[in-house]
């Protein structure tokens, strides 16, 4: 999966010299988190809450409305922003823009292609991209196998499955030190006591089984 596949497309910009209320409407009417700040086509920054209430009036201040909103107004979108931009491509790995953001320790990155901003990709988008690969909200069986860490593993499984036209939607595998891996199996099906003594007869211990109907 890629980047392209996740990331909002075309999103809301502020330009850098944009009076500070600007912005603060725009975040308001759309219920946004952050906006890439750009001067031109080109990202020069981003914009989140956080970066907006750093440079508000604390709830102590003795100012009136009129004396804030008119600090607000002379403060530029360029006054508050963060200034280093993570970029990434739109044709990334979702697993490279998982990590890029671990390491930089982001919430989001911004998707350039060809120098022109077409996107961001944030952490929300991938944990839904999490929960879709492990197909956690589908209606089925969620089998988690110990096994064996050995080549043919994988394969002699869905054999076992196929030989009973069980259907495998979606697999992860979390391997460990001890040789043994545990591997996460979802099928489409609700009733699975035919696949589980099969399992059993082949050496397989069934560490846990999670049924969802809706």
């Amino acid at each position: 999966m890629y980047v392209k596949n996740r990331m909002t497309m075309n999103p809301y910009t502020i330009a850098f010299d944009a009076p500070i209320t600007d912005v603060i409407e725009l975040m308001r009417e759309k219920n946004l988190k952050r906006v890439p700040v750009v001067n031109g086509e080109k990202v020069v920054g981003m914009l989140t809450r956080s970066d907006i209430q750093k440079v508000s009036p604390t709830k102590a201040t003795t100012l009136s409305i009129y004396e804030i909103n008119y600090l607000l107004a002379k403060t530029k979108v360029s006054d508050a922003m963060t200034k280093e931009v993570i970029t990434i491509s739109p044709d990334a790995l979702l697993e490279e823009a998982a990590v890029l953001m671990r390491d930089s320790r982001v919430g989001t990155l911004v998707v350039v292609k060809d120098d022109k901003l077409i996107g961001i990709i944030t952490e929300s988008d991938i944990f839904e991209a999490f929960i879709d690969l492990l197909g956690f909200r589908e209606a089925g069986s969620r089998i988690t196998i110990q096994a064996q860490d050995v080549p043919g593993i994988l394969a002699d499984i869905a054999e076992i499955f196929k030989d009973l036209n069980f259907n495998i939607t979606h697999i992860a595998v979390y391997r460990g030190n001890s040789g043994y891996s545990d591997i996460v199996i979802r099928t489409s099906s609700i009733n699975t006591d035919a696949l589980e003594e099969k399992l059993n007869e082949h050496g397989y211990k069934i560490e846990s089984i999670i049924r969802n109907e809706d």
